[in-house]
């Protein structure tokens, strides 16, 4: 093409075009490399099956309260769930999410929780990031801390913020969505 203004629209375009088609980061996770520093977005849909032949989380403990609270106060809960880069549970793996939850609060439905997210694919494969703190779940938007990690995030801090993307009470399954931002020195 003769006209440069056309032909530097259509690459304009084209990358857009491109990059919303992926989505808003183009992958499940994406890095951003200031100075010493980089920032690392991860973006999973967790995949939690309370029940059935395939559960993924079991209550391990409880407390003599338990049965008669509202909360569930003093039940734990172990598991090891399926995180994928989309909602849907065919979607490729790309981390598994292995933790405790405590029930922990006597008036209103939060969880103290101690997960690690080990990433089985792509560039990061073989870390983990470690997230804690309280998750009040009947809330729609969460915010944990990330408290360390592994490999790839050696001495990571940062923050997840979660949401319940779907539940299923009958069939025991939910899909929390998280999106964990983790800063570490480079």
């Amino acid at each position: 093409m003769k006209n440069p203004t056309i032909v530097l629209l259509l690459i304009i375009c084209g990358m857009l075009f491109s990059s919303a088609a992926a989505g808003p980061t183009g992958t499940w996770s994406n890095t951003v490399r200031r100075g010493r520093k980089q920032t690392t977005t991860l973006h999973f849909y967790v995949h939690d099956v309370r029940g059935g032949p395939n559960a993924t989380l079991f209550a391990v403990a409880s407390a003599p309260i338990t049965a008669n609270s509202p909360t569930r106060f003093g039940q734990i809960n172990v598991f090891d769930d399926l995180a994928t880069a989309q909602p849907d549970i065919n979607s490729p793996e790309v981390a598994r999410v292995q933790g405790t939850t405590t029930s922990a609060d006597l008036r209103v439905r939060a969880i103290a929780m101690n997960v690690n997210f080990f990433i089985t694919a792509g560039e990061f494969n073989g870390s983990a990031v470690s997230v804690i703190g309280r998750n009040a779940v009947t809330e729609d938007e969460r915010e944990l801390s990330v408290a360390g990690g592994t490999k790839a995030f050696r001495n990571a801090r940062g923050y997840a913020i979660t949401k319940s993307y779907s539940n299923d009470p009958a069939t025991n399954y939910s899909v929390i969505e998280y999106t964990i931002y983790v800063t570490t020195r480079v």
